[in-house]
C-alpha cells in the first residue's frame, strides 16, 4: 500500500508489550486474512464470519482489473503458499541427554524448560505409536506459544479441548494421573490429537491442514492460530540450530513482529503504544527495530536506501523491499525464513505471514539492519 510521509510517532521509546496483553488486543480486531490455500483459494471473509454456504472462496480479480494502487507500485505480496516449518535440532533419547537439552534451549527459545521438555516427550511418544505422522518438538512448541505462551497464560498449555483431552489424554504410559496442565501429558495428548487423522506432519498439505483444523477453528479464527503456530515454530525451529543469535537485534525485531500477527493494517501507523490500532509495512519494520535498540527511517523507501544490500538469499531479521530501485521502493516486510516474510500488506487485511517472492512480483532485494 502506497505509505504516507514520513510522522514523528507519538512515543519513540521501546515497545513493552506482555503476551496477555498482545493476545487480548488481538482478539478484538476484525481479522481479513489473505492467504494461498492448499486448493489454491483465498481467505477474504472479515473478523470470524462464516465461508460461503456454498464453499466457495472469492476469487481475486486479475491484475488488470484491479485498483493500480495495489498491483505493483502500492501493495506486497498477499499470498500464504502452503508451508511448514523447517525441520529443527532432533530430540535426543534418555532422561538426562533429555534434561540437557531442553535446559540448553530453554533460554535462548524463551520457553519453560518443563515446557520443552513436554514437547520433547510428546515428539517421543508418538514416534513409537504414530511413526509415519512425523510430529515434531517444534510444532508441538508452535502450538504452545499460539495457545497459552508455554503455559505462562493459563491452565491449558496446549490448547486442547474438552473432547481431545477426554479422548487422547486419559491413558498415556508413565504418567499415573494425567493432568491438563501437565506439559508431558498435554503435549501426549496434543500429539496423538494432530495424528489422529492419519496426516503425515512432516511437512507440506499435511502440516498445514492439520494445524489449522487442531483447535476446530473456522475462518480466520483458524488461519490466525496456523498463522502464529507457523511463525513461531519456524522461529524455534531456526534457533535451535543456532542459539547464539537469539540474543541478536534481528531475533529480537523477530520477535517483536510476531507478536503482532492479527493487528489491521493501517494507512501511517505506528501500532497501538503511538496511539494506533495497527501498523503499516514500515511502521511496523521500524517498531520492530526500534524493539532490538536500532533505529530506521520511517519508509519503505528511506530503510532500503539507508541499509547495506544483502547477496543471495536474505536471512531471519532481514527487511525485503518491493518496487523499483530506481524510481521508489513502495513495500517491505521482515523476513521469517524458509520463503516466508511477516507482512502488514494493504488496508482491508490484517498483519500476517506471507511468501515473500513469488512469480510476477515486483521484489528488489533485501537489506540487513543488524546481524
Amino acid at each position: 500500500m502506497t505509505e504516507p510521509e514520513p510522522a514523528p510517532s507519538a512515543s519513540e521509546t521501546s515497545r513493552k508489550k506482555s503476551w496477555a496483553h498482545g493476545v487480548a488486543m488481538r482478539g478484538l480486531v476484525a481479522l481479513p486474512l489473505v492467504a494461498g490455500l492448499a486448493t489454491a483459494g483465498w481467505l477474504l471473509a472479515g473478523g470470524n464470519d462464516p465461508a460461503p454456504a456454498d464453499g466457495r472462496q472469492p476469487v481475486p480479480l486479475p491484475a488488470a482489473k484491479q485498483d493500480p494502487a495495489t498491483v505493483g507500485g502500492g501493495a506486497g505480496p498477499s499470498v500464504l503458499e502452503v508451508s511448514a516449518p523447517v525441520k529443527a535440532q532432533e530430540t535426543p533419547k534418555g532422561a538426562r541427554p533429555l534434561e540437557e537439552w531442553a535446559n540448553k534451549l530453554a533460554g535462548p527459545l524463551d520457553i519453560p524448560a518443563k515446557s520443552l521438555m513436554g514437547y520433547a516427550n510428546g515428539e517421543l511418544a508418538l514416534r513409537g505409536e504414530k511413526p509415519n505422522c512425523h510430529l515434531s518438538w517444534v510444532t508441538l512448541a508452535g502450538i504452545g506459544a499460539a495457545s497459552s505462551n508455554h503455559g505462562r497464560g493459563g491452565e491449558n498449555p496446549l490448547g486442547l479441548t474438552a473432547q481431545q483431552w477426554k479422548k487422547h489424554g486419559a491413558s498415556i504410559p508413565g504418567i499415573a494421573k494425567p493432568a491438563l496442565a501437565d506439559p508431558d501429558s498435554a503435549s501426549v495428548a496434543a500429539g496423538r490429537a494432530l495424528c489422529a487423522s492419519g496426516a503425515d506432519l512432516g511437512g507440506g498439505d499435511g502440516w498445514w491442514k492439520t494445524i489449522a483444523g487442531y483447535q476446530g477453528g473456522k475462518g480466520n479464527e483458524a488461519e490466525l492460530f496456523r498463522q502464529r503456530v507457523l511463525g513461531n515454530a519456524q522461529l524455534y525451529a531456526t534457533l535451535s540450530l543456532d542459539p547464539a543469535r537469539s540474543a541478536s537485534p534481528a531475533v529480537k525485531a523477530t520477535r517483536f513482529a510476531l507478536g503482532q500477527l492479527g493487528l489491521p493494517y493501517v494507512w501511517g501507523g505506528n501500532g497501538p503504544e503511538a496511539g494506533a490500532a495497527g501498523f503499516d509495512c514500515s511502521g511496523l519494520t521500524k517498531a520492530s527495530y526500534d524493539e532490538a535498540g536500532i533505529s530506521l527511517p520511517r519508509t519503505a523507501d528511506t530503510q532500503f536506501r539507508a541499509l547495506p544490500p544483502v547477496p543471495g538469499e536474505p536471512k531471519l531479521g532481514d527487511l525485503v523491499f518491493y518496487g523499483n530501485p530506481s524510481t521508489r521502493i513502495h513495500h517491505v516486510g521482515l523476513y521469517l525464513g524458509n520463503g516466508l516474510m511477516i507482512n502488514a500488506p494493504t488496508q482491508g487485511q490484517a498483519i500476517q505471514i506471507h511468501t515473500y517472492h513469488s512469480k510476477g512480483d515486483d521484489y528488489t532485494g533485501a537489506g540487513r539492519p543488524a546481524a
